[in-house]
């Protein structure tokens, strides 16, 4: 890895959580470039193939779909003539990765700074402030005029820890009921990192297959074929697989993925105590650049970052060329590339991971 190289990386809680496991055990892993950690608000991810079928057996072609929105509890999807499709959010369990229904983090609790729209005003983020590096970027970026803040509502931050509870309940259950049939499921489990060191100086890629990959449990982060020394990982919109034999002696798979166990050292706390996690602050943001989805917090943040040159790159989640709302993650530092992708994209894809240098 570069040292010398700094990344800002926007992901959801799992793959937050998986560049958080790569760089504390950075011994294990290789650590990564990733400076700046940029959270978003989940609830759960969807799969490309099966949203496509969904909108086949609706007669919509995905070619024509504008953009997709969660709001109100509807699924909405808007078209290139601006009509509006919705649905029930409960009617999206068909294309509903089902490996997000045992996460219990709604907003990205160990990022420096969570962002989602609930909570603030329509053409609002909400961002949440978790660390000191989190807060001067704040406070400078909002100095330099990139956006405008303003503390949020009382009303607001209750919406918000409903919802964030909400999912720690329903996926509590998840657990239970999975657990009543199958193995537990280890990253709800918080141990020392002296026990994490026993366990996981013991396991390799297979150990990560029957204990995460086979139960249904893996997210797709792409850590796993990141920290591989040898390359044998690989991802290809499906689960991991590896080809060839693992170095002797090493464990770096097993460290790094989010669904492995999870360090008191990471996460000293439990998610039904702090819904929201720990933080700093919790503010409304708007946009001084850009007119984007809600506040436009995420690009807004991303610019000034490149511009100020605090990161040398970011990474963004853009479309392929050639296919309709695929997702794909790359790096950038050009910021027009940052700009252009703006927008949540509802699909799941293996975060920027491929590209970072190691």
């Amino acid at each position: 890895m570069n040292n010398n190289v700094k990344t800002a990386m926007v992901g959801t809680p799992c793959q937050i959580l998986a560049a958080t496991k790569i760089n504390e055990y950075s011994d294990e892993t290789g650590g990564s470039s990733i400076d700046v950690k940029i959270g978003l608000f989940c609830m759960e991810n969807f799969s490309y193939t099966y949203l496509k079928e969904f909108l086949i057996d609706k007669k919509i072609d995905i070619n024509n779909v504008k953009g997709f929105r969660i709001e109100e509890n509807k699924f909405k999807v808007i078209l290139n003539n601006n009509d509006i499709f919705m649905v029930p959010l409960s009617e999206t369990d068909s294309f509903k990765r089902k490996n997000c229904d045992i996460c219990l983090d709604y907003t990205s609790d160990i990022s420096d700074i969570s962002i989602g729209s609930l909570g603030s005003p329509k053409g609002w983020s909400t961002v949440i402030i978790r660390t000191e590096k989190g807060k001067k970027i704040l406070e400078n970026a909002e100095k330099e005029n990139y956006f405008e803040t303003k503390e949020i509502s009382e009303k607001g931050k209750q919406l918000l820890e409903r919802i964030a509870n909400q999912k720690i309940q329903k996926n509590l259950e998840n657990i239970n009921l999975r657990e009543e049939v199958s193995r537990p499921v280890i990253y709800r489990r918080k141990i020392s990192d002296d026990e994490i060191d026993e366990i996981s100086s013991e396991c390799q890629f297979e150990n990560l297959e029957s204990d995460v990959i086979s139960e249904g449990a893996c997210v797709l982060c792409g850590a796993c074929e990141y920290v591989c020394p040898i390359d044998i990982v690989k991802i290809d919109d499906r689960k991991p697989q590896k080809f060839g034999e693992c170095k002797e002696d090493c464990h770096a798979c097993y460290y790094a993925c989010p669904r492995t166990f999870l360090s008191e050292n990471i996460l000293g706390y439990d998610f039904e105590e702090k819904p929201l996690g720990d933080y700093l602050d919790i503010v409304s943001v708007r946009s001084s650049k850009i007119k984007g989805q809600d506040g436009g917090a995420v690009t807004s943040i991303l610019m000034y970052l490149l511009e100020k040159g605090l990161v040398d790159n970011v990474s963004i989640v853009g479309e392929d060329e050639n296919i309709s709302w695929k997702p794909v993650s790359r790096l950038t530092s050009d910021v027009e590339e940052v700009k252009k992708a703006a927008g949540t994209k509802y699909s799941t894809v293996p975060i920027g991971f491929k590209a970072l240098e190691k």
